[in-house]
Protein backbone atom coordinates (compact mmCIF):
# COMPACT_ATOMS: atom_id res chain seq x y z
CA UNK A 1 0.00 0.00 0.00
CA UNK A 2 1.56 3.51 -0.85
CA UNK A 3 1.36 5.90 2.16
CA UNK A 4 2.88 8.46 0.19
CA UNK A 5 0.73 11.25 0.72
CA UNK A 6 -0.04 10.38 3.91
CA UNK A 7 3.33 10.84 4.58
CA UNK A 8 2.87 14.41 2.75
CA UNK A 9 -0.20 15.26 4.98
CA UNK A 10 1.57 14.63 7.88
CA UNK A 11 4.71 16.30 7.13
CA UNK A 12 2.05 19.78 6.28
CA UNK A 13 0.36 19.79 9.07
CA UNK A 14 3.56 18.80 11.64
CA UNK A 15 5.63 21.59 9.83
CA UNK A 16 2.52 24.07 9.37
CA UNK A 17 2.18 23.55 13.79
CA UNK A 18 5.87 24.24 14.00
CA UNK A 19 5.38 27.59 12.51
CA UNK A 20 2.32 28.35 13.49
CA UNK A 21 3.60 28.11 17.55
CA UNK A 22 6.41 30.32 16.63
CA UNK A 23 3.25 32.67 14.96
CA UNK A 24 1.58 32.73 17.97
CA UNK A 25 4.39 33.29 19.76
CA UNK A 26 5.52 36.36 18.07
CA UNK A 27 1.48 37.59 17.71
CA UNK A 28 1.79 36.77 13.74
CA UNK A 29 -1.88 35.42 11.97
CA UNK A 30 -1.99 32.06 11.60
CA UNK A 31 -2.18 32.26 7.65
CA UNK A 32 1.14 33.70 7.47
CA UNK A 33 2.71 30.74 9.36
CA UNK A 34 1.21 28.17 6.80
CA UNK A 35 2.15 29.76 3.56
CA UNK A 36 5.45 30.34 4.85
CA UNK A 37 5.46 26.34 5.53
CA UNK A 38 4.40 25.26 2.26
CA UNK A 39 6.81 27.70 0.99
CA UNK A 40 9.76 25.80 2.90
CA UNK A 41 8.76 22.28 2.00
CA UNK A 42 7.53 22.62 -1.07
CA UNK A 43 9.04 22.51 -4.83
CA UNK A 44 11.44 25.85 -4.26
CA UNK A 45 12.30 25.33 -1.05
CA UNK A 46 12.98 21.39 1.07
CA UNK A 47 11.29 19.72 -1.36
CA UNK A 48 9.89 17.33 1.56
CA UNK A 49 6.59 16.73 -0.79
CA UNK A 50 6.58 14.65 -3.36
CA UNK A 51 2.67 13.95 -3.87
CA UNK A 52 2.02 17.99 -4.20
CA UNK A 53 -0.88 17.50 -6.92
CA UNK A 54 -2.60 15.13 -4.35
CA UNK A 55 -2.39 17.44 -1.00
CA UNK A 56 -3.59 19.98 -3.22
CA UNK A 57 -6.77 17.72 -4.53
CA UNK A 58 -7.78 17.32 -0.49
CA UNK A 59 -6.30 20.83 0.62
CA UNK A 60 -9.58 22.03 -1.53
CA UNK A 61 -12.26 20.08 0.56
CA UNK A 62 -10.71 23.15 2.94
CA UNK A 63 -11.53 25.88 0.47
CA UNK A 64 -15.27 24.23 0.16
CA UNK A 65 -15.39 24.25 4.46
CA UNK A 66 -14.10 27.37 4.27
CA UNK A 67 -16.40 29.39 2.40
CA UNK A 68 -19.08 27.12 3.55
CA UNK A 69 -18.73 28.55 7.11
CA UNK A 70 -18.32 31.70 5.48
CA UNK A 71 -22.14 31.08 4.25
CA UNK A 72 -22.75 29.95 7.58
CA UNK A 73 -21.56 33.40 9.45
CA UNK A 74 -23.23 35.65 6.78
CA UNK A 75 -26.02 37.95 8.53
CA UNK A 76 -28.74 38.85 5.82
CA UNK A 77 -30.55 40.77 8.04
CA UNK A 78 -27.29 42.86 8.88
CA UNK A 79 -26.76 43.68 5.12
CA UNK A 80 -29.66 44.59 4.19
CA UNK A 81 -30.41 46.69 7.34
CA UNK A 82 -27.11 48.15 7.19
CA UNK A 83 -27.37 51.95 8.23
CA UNK A 84 -26.76 54.64 5.49
CA UNK A 85 -22.87 55.14 6.91
CA UNK A 86 -22.01 51.85 6.66
CA UNK A 87 -23.54 51.36 3.41
CA UNK A 88 -22.53 54.93 1.80
CA UNK A 89 -18.84 53.99 2.95
CA UNK A 90 -19.02 50.02 1.77
CA UNK A 91 -19.84 51.21 -1.63
CA UNK A 92 -17.69 53.13 -1.46
CA UNK A 93 -14.71 51.23 -0.34
CA UNK A 94 -15.48 48.36 -2.71
CA UNK A 95 -15.98 50.87 -6.07
CA UNK A 96 -13.67 53.00 -5.25
CA UNK A 97 -10.64 50.28 -4.40
CA UNK A 98 -11.50 48.09 -7.41
CA UNK A 99 -11.93 51.11 -9.93
CA UNK A 100 -9.06 52.70 -8.37
CA UNK A 101 -6.72 48.54 -8.64
CA UNK A 102 -7.84 48.94 -12.48
CA UNK A 103 -6.28 51.64 -13.35
CA UNK A 104 -2.83 50.85 -10.77
CA UNK A 105 -2.50 47.05 -12.25
CA UNK A 106 -3.41 48.50 -16.00
CA UNK A 107 -0.31 51.31 -15.99
CA UNK A 108 2.06 48.63 -14.33
CA UNK A 109 0.49 46.36 -16.93
CA UNK A 110 3.36 47.10 -19.75
CA UNK A 111 5.85 46.63 -17.03
CA UNK A 112 4.97 43.74 -15.47
CA UNK A 113 3.02 41.74 -18.60
CA UNK A 114 -0.74 41.69 -16.85
CA UNK A 115 -3.11 40.82 -19.21
CA UNK A 116 -7.15 42.72 -18.64
CA UNK A 117 -8.29 39.32 -16.90
CA UNK A 118 -5.42 39.39 -14.12
CA UNK A 119 -6.04 43.08 -14.06
CA UNK A 120 -9.97 42.61 -12.87
CA UNK A 121 -8.44 39.70 -10.63
CA UNK A 122 -5.79 41.85 -8.95
CA UNK A 123 -8.02 45.02 -8.85
CA UNK A 124 -11.08 42.63 -7.08
CA UNK A 125 -8.25 41.00 -4.68
CA UNK A 126 -6.83 44.51 -3.48
CA UNK A 127 -10.69 45.55 -2.76
CA UNK A 128 -11.29 42.78 0.33
CA UNK A 129 -9.54 43.34 3.54
CA UNK A 130 -8.76 40.29 6.56
CA UNK A 131 -12.05 39.71 8.38
CA UNK A 132 -9.57 36.75 10.28
CA UNK A 133 -7.25 39.98 10.85
CA UNK A 134 -9.02 42.19 11.56
CA UNK A 135 -12.25 40.89 14.14
CA UNK A 136 -9.19 38.86 16.28
CA UNK A 137 -7.40 41.68 16.46
CA UNK A 138 -10.78 44.28 17.40
CA UNK A 139 -12.07 41.55 19.91
CA UNK A 140 -8.63 41.19 21.18
CA UNK A 141 -8.39 45.49 21.79
CA UNK A 142 -12.33 44.86 22.74
CA UNK A 143 -13.37 47.56 19.84
CA UNK A 144 -16.47 45.42 18.33
CA UNK A 145 -18.49 47.33 19.82
CA UNK A 146 -17.47 50.88 19.22
CA UNK A 147 -18.04 53.01 16.62
CA UNK A 148 -14.67 52.61 14.14
CA UNK A 149 -15.60 48.64 14.92
CA UNK A 150 -19.20 48.19 14.05
CA UNK A 151 -18.11 50.83 10.34
CA UNK A 152 -15.14 48.28 10.08
CA UNK A 153 -17.41 45.06 10.60
CA UNK A 154 -20.67 46.71 7.99
CA UNK A 155 -17.31 47.47 5.34
CA UNK A 156 -16.08 43.64 5.51
CA UNK A 157 -19.52 42.02 5.55
CA UNK A 158 -20.46 44.26 2.22
CA UNK A 159 -17.09 43.11 0.80
CA UNK A 160 -18.13 39.71 1.31
CA UNK A 161 -21.18 40.32 -0.63
CA UNK A 162 -18.72 41.71 -3.35
CA UNK A 163 -16.78 38.41 -3.25
CA UNK A 164 -19.56 36.40 -4.19
CA UNK A 165 -20.90 38.63 -7.03
CA UNK A 166 -17.62 38.15 -8.07
CA UNK A 167 -17.48 34.34 -7.55
CA UNK A 168 -20.36 34.23 -9.57
CA UNK A 169 -19.55 35.59 -12.94
CA UNK A 170 -15.75 34.01 -12.32
CA UNK A 171 -16.35 31.21 -14.71
CA UNK A 172 -16.95 33.31 -17.42
CA UNK A 173 -14.19 36.20 -16.82
CA UNK A 174 -12.09 34.01 -19.56
CA UNK A 175 -14.65 35.55 -22.33
CA UNK A 176 -16.32 38.72 -20.45
CA UNK A 177 -19.06 39.68 -22.07
CA UNK A 178 -22.94 40.90 -21.34
CA UNK A 179 -24.36 37.37 -22.45
CA UNK A 180 -22.31 34.78 -20.35
CA UNK A 181 -21.65 37.38 -17.58
CA UNK A 182 -25.70 37.55 -17.62
CA UNK A 183 -26.52 33.81 -17.82
CA UNK A 184 -23.86 33.32 -14.78
CA UNK A 185 -26.02 35.71 -12.97
CA UNK A 186 -29.20 33.69 -13.90
CA UNK A 187 -27.26 30.64 -13.01
CA UNK A 188 -26.66 31.75 -9.47
CA UNK A 189 -30.36 33.44 -8.91
CA UNK A 190 -31.65 29.99 -9.85
CA UNK A 191 -29.19 28.03 -7.82
CA UNK A 192 -30.17 30.46 -4.69
CA UNK A 193 -33.41 29.73 -5.43
CA UNK A 194 -33.21 26.06 -5.59
CA UNK A 195 -31.17 26.40 -2.16
CA UNK A 196 -33.62 28.99 -0.40
CA UNK A 197 -36.81 27.20 -1.33
CA UNK A 198 -35.56 24.09 0.20
CA UNK A 199 -34.01 25.38 3.19
CA UNK A 200 -37.22 27.17 3.98
CA UNK A 201 -39.43 23.65 3.31
CA UNK A 202 -37.90 21.28 3.07
CA UNK A 203 -34.63 21.03 5.57
CA UNK A 204 -36.65 22.69 8.59
CA UNK A 205 -38.58 19.25 8.73
CA UNK A 206 -35.42 16.81 8.16
CA UNK A 207 -33.04 18.78 10.35
CA UNK A 208 -36.28 18.89 13.48
CA UNK A 209 -36.64 15.20 12.97
CA UNK A 210 -32.88 14.47 13.71
CA UNK A 211 -32.24 17.04 16.19
CA UNK A 212 -31.86 15.26 19.16
CA UNK A 213 -29.08 13.29 16.93
CA UNK A 214 -26.36 16.36 17.10
CA UNK A 215 -24.04 13.95 14.93
CA UNK A 216 -26.33 13.25 12.31
CA UNK A 217 -27.23 17.05 11.83
CA UNK A 218 -23.85 17.82 11.36
CA UNK A 219 -23.36 15.10 8.77
CA UNK A 220 -26.59 15.96 7.22
CA UNK A 221 -25.27 19.98 6.96
CA UNK A 222 -22.00 18.38 5.50
CA UNK A 223 -24.24 16.38 3.32
CA UNK A 224 -26.30 20.29 1.82
CA UNK A 225 -23.26 21.76 1.33
CA UNK A 226 -21.61 18.89 -0.83
CA UNK A 227 -25.19 18.70 -2.32
CA UNK A 228 -25.48 22.51 -2.94
CA UNK A 229 -21.41 22.44 -4.10
CA UNK A 230 -22.26 19.98 -6.81
CA UNK A 231 -25.08 21.57 -8.24
CA UNK A 232 -22.98 24.56 -8.19
CA UNK A 233 -20.68 23.04 -10.72
CA UNK A 234 -22.98 20.86 -12.85
CA UNK A 235 -24.56 24.30 -13.66
CA UNK A 236 -20.92 25.71 -14.28
CA UNK A 237 -20.29 28.13 -11.54
CA UNK A 238 -18.26 25.88 -9.17
CA UNK A 239 -18.37 23.65 -5.56
CA UNK A 240 -16.68 26.84 -3.75
CA UNK A 241 -20.12 29.21 -5.08
CA UNK A 242 -22.25 26.20 -4.83
CA UNK A 243 -20.78 25.67 -0.61
CA UNK A 244 -21.08 29.73 -0.23
CA UNK A 245 -24.82 29.48 -1.13
CA UNK A 246 -25.22 26.40 0.62
CA UNK A 247 -24.00 28.23 4.15
CA UNK A 248 -26.35 31.28 3.18
CA UNK A 249 -29.20 29.36 3.07
CA UNK A 250 -28.76 27.52 6.19
CA UNK A 251 -27.80 30.76 8.08
CA UNK A 252 -30.96 31.27 9.99
CA UNK A 253 -31.06 27.70 10.91
CA UNK A 254 -31.72 27.33 15.07
CA UNK A 255 -28.93 24.38 14.24
CA UNK A 256 -26.22 26.90 12.67
CA UNK A 257 -24.18 27.32 16.00
CA UNK A 258 -24.24 23.74 16.98
CA UNK A 259 -23.03 23.00 13.20
CA UNK A 260 -20.56 25.80 13.33
CA UNK A 261 -18.91 24.86 16.79
CA UNK A 262 -18.73 20.75 15.18
CA UNK A 263 -17.34 21.99 11.56
CA UNK A 264 -14.52 24.42 12.78
CA UNK A 265 -12.26 21.63 13.98
CA UNK A 266 -12.60 19.99 10.07
CA UNK A 267 -12.87 22.93 8.32
CA UNK A 268 -9.05 23.98 10.12
CA UNK A 269 -7.81 20.95 9.15
CA UNK A 270 -8.50 20.86 5.62
CA UNK A 271 -8.06 25.04 5.67
CA UNK A 272 -4.60 24.02 6.81
CA UNK A 273 -3.42 22.11 4.14
CA UNK A 274 -5.17 24.75 1.86
CA UNK A 275 -2.65 27.44 2.51
CA UNK A 276 0.34 24.79 2.91
CA UNK A 277 -0.37 24.06 -0.60
CA UNK A 278 -0.95 27.58 -1.77
CA UNK A 279 2.30 28.26 -0.15
CA UNK A 280 4.01 25.94 -2.23
CA UNK A 281 3.08 27.45 -5.33
CA UNK A 282 4.61 31.01 -3.99
CA UNK A 283 7.64 31.65 -6.66
CA UNK A 284 10.67 31.98 -4.95
CA UNK A 285 10.65 35.67 -4.15
CA UNK A 286 13.17 38.33 -5.90
CA UNK A 287 14.10 41.93 -4.95
CA UNK A 288 12.14 42.92 -7.67
CA UNK A 289 9.44 41.30 -6.70
CA UNK A 290 9.30 42.41 -3.15
CA UNK A 291 9.55 45.52 -4.55
CA UNK A 292 6.44 45.39 -6.36
CA UNK A 293 4.37 44.03 -3.38
CA UNK A 294 5.21 47.27 -1.31
CA UNK A 295 4.31 48.97 -3.93
CA UNK A 296 0.96 47.25 -4.01
CA UNK A 297 0.54 47.41 -0.19
CA UNK A 298 1.37 51.13 -0.47
CA UNK A 299 -1.51 51.48 -3.23
CA UNK A 300 -3.40 49.52 -0.48
CA UNK A 301 -2.83 52.39 2.13
CA UNK A 302 -4.04 55.21 -0.21
CA UNK A 303 -6.79 53.53 -1.37
CA UNK A 304 -8.45 52.84 1.63
CA UNK A 305 -7.68 56.38 2.55
CA UNK A 306 -9.20 57.74 -0.65
CA UNK A 307 -12.26 55.49 -0.31
CA UNK A 308 -13.30 54.97 3.14
CA UNK A 309 -11.39 58.16 5.78
CA UNK A 310 -12.15 60.53 2.96
CA UNK A 311 -16.28 59.42 2.71
CA UNK A 312 -16.46 59.11 6.89
CA UNK A 313 -14.78 62.84 6.79
CA UNK A 314 -17.29 64.48 4.44
CA UNK A 315 -19.73 62.87 6.79
CA UNK A 316 -18.86 64.97 10.00
CA UNK A 317 -17.63 62.13 11.85
CA UNK A 318 -14.67 63.53 12.59
CA UNK A 319 -10.63 62.59 12.51
CA UNK A 320 -10.72 59.94 14.60
CA UNK A 321 -13.80 57.72 13.59
CA UNK A 322 -12.74 57.86 9.78
CA UNK A 323 -9.25 57.25 10.12
CA UNK A 324 -9.39 53.92 12.29
CA UNK A 325 -11.73 52.26 9.92
CA UNK A 326 -9.21 53.23 7.12
CA UNK A 327 -6.40 52.10 9.41
CA UNK A 328 -8.56 48.40 10.22
CA UNK A 329 -8.76 47.98 6.15
CA UNK A 330 -5.59 47.96 5.30
CA UNK A 331 -4.85 44.45 4.09
CA UNK A 332 -5.65 42.00 1.59
CA UNK A 333 -7.88 39.64 2.60
CA UNK A 334 -7.63 35.81 2.70
CA UNK A 335 -10.46 35.54 0.66
CA UNK A 336 -8.52 37.02 -1.92
CA UNK A 337 -5.83 34.41 -2.49
CA UNK A 338 -8.86 32.27 -2.48
CA UNK A 339 -10.22 33.81 -6.33
CA UNK A 340 -6.51 33.70 -7.08
CA UNK A 341 -6.21 29.84 -6.35
CA UNK A 342 -9.74 29.63 -7.70
CA UNK A 343 -8.27 31.92 -10.73
CA UNK A 344 -5.32 30.03 -11.03
CA UNK A 345 -7.04 26.80 -11.27
CA UNK A 346 -9.37 28.17 -14.26
CA UNK A 347 -5.87 29.57 -15.93
CA UNK A 348 -6.94 32.78 -15.52
CA UNK A 349 -3.96 34.34 -13.63
CA UNK A 350 0.12 34.31 -13.84
CA UNK A 351 2.97 32.69 -11.43
CA UNK A 352 3.93 35.91 -11.07
CA UNK A 353 0.46 37.71 -10.17
CA UNK A 354 0.08 35.12 -7.55
CA UNK A 355 3.70 35.58 -6.38
CA UNK A 356 3.35 39.48 -5.65
CA UNK A 357 -0.57 39.19 -4.35
CA UNK A 358 1.28 36.64 -2.07
CA UNK A 359 4.20 38.72 -0.69
CA UNK A 360 2.00 41.49 -0.47
CA UNK A 361 -0.35 39.83 1.64
CA UNK A 362 2.60 38.68 4.02
CA UNK A 363 3.69 42.41 4.27
CA UNK A 364 0.61 44.07 4.47
CA UNK A 365 -0.95 41.57 7.48
CA UNK A 366 1.88 41.90 9.35
CA UNK A 367 1.76 45.41 9.11
CA UNK A 368 -1.30 46.35 9.85
CA UNK A 369 -1.03 43.36 12.81
CA UNK A 370 0.91 45.86 14.49
CA UNK A 371 -0.67 49.33 12.74
CA UNK A 372 -4.25 47.75 14.49
CA UNK A 373 -2.45 47.18 18.04
CA UNK A 374 -1.20 50.61 17.57
CA UNK A 375 -4.18 52.25 16.14
CA UNK A 376 -4.81 54.93 18.76
CA UNK A 377 -1.52 56.35 18.76
CA UNK A 378 -1.38 56.70 15.15
CA UNK A 379 -4.97 58.14 15.03
CA UNK A 380 -3.64 60.62 17.44
CA UNK A 381 -0.49 61.51 15.71
CA UNK A 382 -2.33 61.60 12.22
CA UNK A 383 -4.97 63.80 13.55
CA UNK A 384 -2.40 66.21 14.74
CA UNK A 385 -0.68 66.59 11.55
CA UNK A 386 -4.63 67.28 9.71
CA UNK A 387 -5.34 69.72 12.11
CA UNK A 388 -2.03 71.22 11.55
CA UNK A 389 -3.09 71.56 7.81
CA UNK A 390 -6.20 73.08 8.65
CA UNK A 391 -8.28 69.68 7.89
CA UNK A 392 -11.33 70.39 9.53
CA UNK A 393 -12.47 67.98 12.29
CA UNK A 394 -15.71 67.96 14.38
CA UNK A 395 -14.25 70.47 17.02
CA UNK A 396 -13.55 73.22 14.60
CA UNK A 397 -17.23 74.74 13.29
CA UNK A 398 -19.21 72.80 15.40
CA UNK A 399 -17.84 73.56 18.59
CA UNK A 400 -17.64 76.83 18.31
CA UNK A 401 -21.43 77.19 18.11
CA UNK A 402 -22.57 74.21 20.35
CA UNK A 403 -20.29 74.88 23.43
CA UNK A 404 -21.59 77.85 25.87
CA UNK A 405 -18.80 80.26 27.29
CA UNK A 406 -19.11 79.59 30.87
CA UNK A 407 -17.57 76.70 32.09
CA UNK A 408 -19.87 74.22 33.84
CA UNK A 409 -18.64 72.75 37.30
CA UNK A 410 -18.95 69.27 36.42
CA UNK A 411 -16.97 67.35 33.66
CA UNK A 412 -18.06 63.82 32.32
CA UNK A 413 -14.71 62.25 30.57
CA UNK A 414 -15.76 59.93 28.09
CA UNK A 415 -19.21 58.22 27.46
CA UNK A 416 -20.33 54.73 27.18
CA UNK A 417 -23.01 52.56 28.54
CA UNK A 418 -22.45 53.69 32.31
CA UNK A 419 -22.32 57.49 31.11
CA UNK A 420 -25.37 56.67 29.17
CA UNK A 421 -27.41 55.35 32.09
CA UNK A 422 -26.16 58.03 34.09
CA UNK A 423 -27.40 60.80 31.77
CA UNK A 424 -30.98 58.95 31.99
CA UNK A 425 -31.27 59.05 35.76
CA UNK A 426 -30.31 62.66 35.59
CA UNK A 427 -32.70 63.81 32.86
CA UNK A 428 -35.65 61.75 35.28
CA UNK A 429 -34.71 62.72 38.54
CA UNK A 430 -32.55 66.03 38.46
CA UNK A 431 -32.90 67.38 34.93
CA UNK A 432 -31.18 70.79 36.32
CA UNK A 433 -28.11 69.13 37.30
CA UNK A 434 -27.87 68.64 32.87
CA UNK A 435 -26.92 72.29 32.95
CA UNK A 436 -23.91 72.37 34.82
CA UNK A 437 -22.80 69.42 32.84
CA UNK A 438 -20.58 68.79 30.11
CA UNK A 439 -19.38 65.73 28.78
CA UNK A 440 -15.83 65.07 26.16
CA UNK A 441 -15.74 62.15 24.13
CA UNK A 442 -14.57 61.35 20.56
CA UNK A 443 -17.64 59.37 19.24
CA UNK A 444 -19.13 61.81 17.13
CA UNK A 445 -22.84 59.41 17.28
CA UNK A 446 -22.57 60.34 20.75
CA UNK A 447 -21.64 63.91 20.11
CA UNK A 448 -24.79 64.82 17.75
CA UNK A 449 -27.30 62.86 20.01
CA UNK A 450 -26.08 65.06 23.42
CA UNK A 451 -26.61 68.09 21.28
CA UNK A 452 -29.99 67.09 20.31
CA UNK A 453 -30.76 66.78 24.11
CA UNK A 454 -29.18 69.76 25.16
CA UNK A 455 -26.47 68.59 26.79
CA UNK A 456 -22.92 70.96 26.32
CA UNK A 457 -20.30 68.39 24.88
CA UNK A 458 -16.99 68.84 23.23
CA UNK A 459 -15.70 66.24 20.77
CA UNK A 460 -12.01 65.68 22.10
CA UNK A 461 -9.96 62.56 23.05
CA UNK A 462 -9.64 62.22 26.87
CA UNK A 463 -6.32 61.21 26.93
CA UNK A 464 -5.05 64.46 25.48
CA UNK A 465 -4.10 66.80 28.21
CA UNK A 466 -4.68 69.49 24.76
CA UNK A 467 -8.35 68.55 24.77
CA UNK A 468 -8.85 68.86 28.39
CA UNK A 469 -7.39 72.27 29.11
CA UNK A 470 -9.40 73.68 25.84
CA UNK A 471 -12.03 72.43 26.96
CA UNK A 472 -11.73 74.69 30.41
CA UNK A 473 -11.57 71.38 32.74
CA UNK A 474 -9.00 73.87 34.99
CA UNK A 475 -11.89 75.43 35.97
CA UNK A 476 -14.35 72.20 36.99
CA UNK A 477 -15.42 71.80 40.57
CA UNK A 478 -16.01 67.67 39.76
CA UNK A 479 -14.47 65.42 37.31
CA UNK A 480 -16.28 61.99 36.61
CA UNK A 481 -14.69 59.47 34.41
CA UNK A 482 -16.67 55.77 34.33
CA UNK A 483 -14.81 54.08 31.98
CA UNK A 484 -12.23 51.07 33.06
CA UNK A 485 -8.79 50.77 31.88
CA UNK A 486 -10.19 47.83 29.98
CA UNK A 487 -12.48 50.56 27.49
CA UNK A 488 -9.73 53.23 27.83
CA UNK A 489 -7.35 53.88 25.09
CA UNK A 490 -3.78 55.56 24.88
CA UNK A 491 -4.24 56.05 28.80
CA UNK A 492 -5.20 54.21 32.04
CA UNK A 493 -6.87 55.85 35.01
CA UNK A 494 -3.89 56.17 37.01
CA UNK A 495 -2.07 58.37 34.32
CA UNK A 496 -5.40 60.12 33.70
CA UNK A 497 -5.91 61.32 37.23
CA UNK A 498 -2.17 62.16 37.52
CA UNK A 499 -2.99 64.40 34.52
CA UNK A 500 -6.05 65.96 36.04
CA UNK A 501 -4.04 66.80 39.51
CA UNK A 502 -1.66 68.50 37.19
CA UNK A 503 -4.57 70.70 35.06
CA UNK A 504 -6.89 71.08 38.01
CA UNK A 505 -5.25 70.43 41.48
CA UNK A 506 -8.84 71.31 43.79
CA UNK A 507 -11.09 69.42 41.55
CA UNK A 508 -12.82 66.16 43.56
CA UNK A 509 -12.37 63.70 40.92
CA UNK A 510 -14.42 60.10 40.92
CA UNK A 511 -12.19 57.38 38.60
CA UNK A 512 -13.57 53.55 38.48
CA UNK A 513 -11.12 50.28 39.29
CA UNK A 514 -11.68 47.02 38.07
CA UNK A 515 -9.12 45.45 40.82
CA UNK A 516 -8.42 46.21 43.86
CA UNK A 517 -4.84 46.60 44.06
CA UNK A 518 -5.30 49.46 41.86
CA UNK A 519 -7.19 52.04 44.62
CA UNK A 520 -3.92 53.10 46.60
CA UNK A 521 -2.04 54.26 43.85
CA UNK A 522 -5.47 55.94 42.43
CA UNK A 523 -5.70 58.10 45.80
CA UNK A 524 -2.32 58.36 45.96
CA UNK A 525 -2.36 60.03 42.74
CA UNK A 526 -5.28 62.36 43.58
CA UNK A 527 -8.48 60.67 42.68
CA UNK A 528 -11.34 62.08 45.78
CA UNK A 529 -13.36 58.60 45.44
CA UNK A 530 -12.48 55.42 43.94
CA UNK A 531 -15.64 53.38 42.78
CA UNK A 532 -15.92 49.38 42.17
CA UNK A 533 -18.74 48.76 40.03
CA UNK A 534 -17.97 44.66 40.55
CA UNK A 535 -19.49 45.28 44.07
CA UNK A 536 -22.45 47.12 42.89
CA UNK A 537 -22.63 44.47 40.58
CA UNK A 538 -22.27 41.66 42.76
CA UNK A 539 -24.62 43.29 45.27
CA UNK A 540 -27.58 43.27 41.81
CA UNK A 541 -26.77 39.72 41.58
CA UNK A 542 -26.78 38.84 45.08
CA UNK A 543 -30.32 40.31 44.89
CA UNK A 544 -31.11 37.84 42.14
CA UNK A 545 -30.14 34.74 43.52
CA UNK A 546 -32.06 35.25 46.46
CA UNK A 547 -35.17 35.77 44.38
CA UNK A 548 -34.27 32.97 42.14
CA UNK A 549 -34.39 30.73 45.84
CA UNK A 550 -37.83 32.06 46.26
CA UNK A 551 -39.29 31.92 42.78
CA UNK A 552 -39.17 35.17 42.55
CA UNK A 553 -37.14 36.03 38.99
CA UNK A 554 -40.75 36.46 36.75
CA UNK A 555 -41.42 39.93 39.31
CA UNK A 556 -38.09 40.73 39.20
CA UNK A 557 -38.40 40.68 35.51
CA UNK A 558 -41.14 42.64 34.78
CA UNK A 559 -39.98 45.38 36.69
CA UNK A 560 -36.88 45.16 34.73
CA UNK A 561 -38.69 45.23 31.52
CA UNK A 562 -40.94 48.58 32.93
CA UNK A 563 -37.74 50.19 33.65
CA UNK A 564 -36.54 49.53 30.30
CA UNK A 565 -39.75 50.36 28.34
CA UNK A 566 -38.93 53.94 30.03
CA UNK A 567 -35.22 54.48 29.05
CA UNK A 568 -34.44 56.58 26.15
CA UNK A 569 -30.57 56.23 26.40
CA UNK A 570 -28.11 57.78 24.05
CA UNK A 571 -26.24 54.51 24.04
CA UNK A 572 -28.87 51.99 23.87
Amino acid sequence: MDHGIINDMAICIMVAWLLAVGAHLFKQPLILAYLVAGFVIGPLGLKWVAAQESVQTISSLGLILLLFMIGLEIDLKKILGAGRLITVTGVSQIAGSFLLGCLFFWLLAKTLGFQMLEIIYLAAAVSLSSTVIVVKLLYDKRELNTLPGRITLGILVLQDLFAILFLAIQPELGSPSAGPIFLALLKVLFLVAISFTASRYALPQVFRLVSRLPEIVTVGALAWCFLIGGLGEKLGLSREMGALVAGVALSTFPYTLDVTAKVTSLRDFFLTLFFVALGMTIPLPTLAALGWALVVGAFILLSRVLTVFLPLLWMSHGHRASLLPALNLCQISEFSLVIFAIGAASGHVSEGARGILAYAFVLLAVGSTYAIMQSDTLARLAGRGLKALKVADLDAAAEAKARPRRTPPIFLLGFSWTASSLLEEISRHDRNLINELRVIDFNPHVNQELRQRSVDVVYGDISQRDTLEHAGLGEARIILCTLPNTILKGINNLRLVQMLREINPKAQIIVYSEIFSDIPDLYAAGASYVCLPRLIEAAEVLSLLKAARENLLDEKRAELDRELADRHEVIP
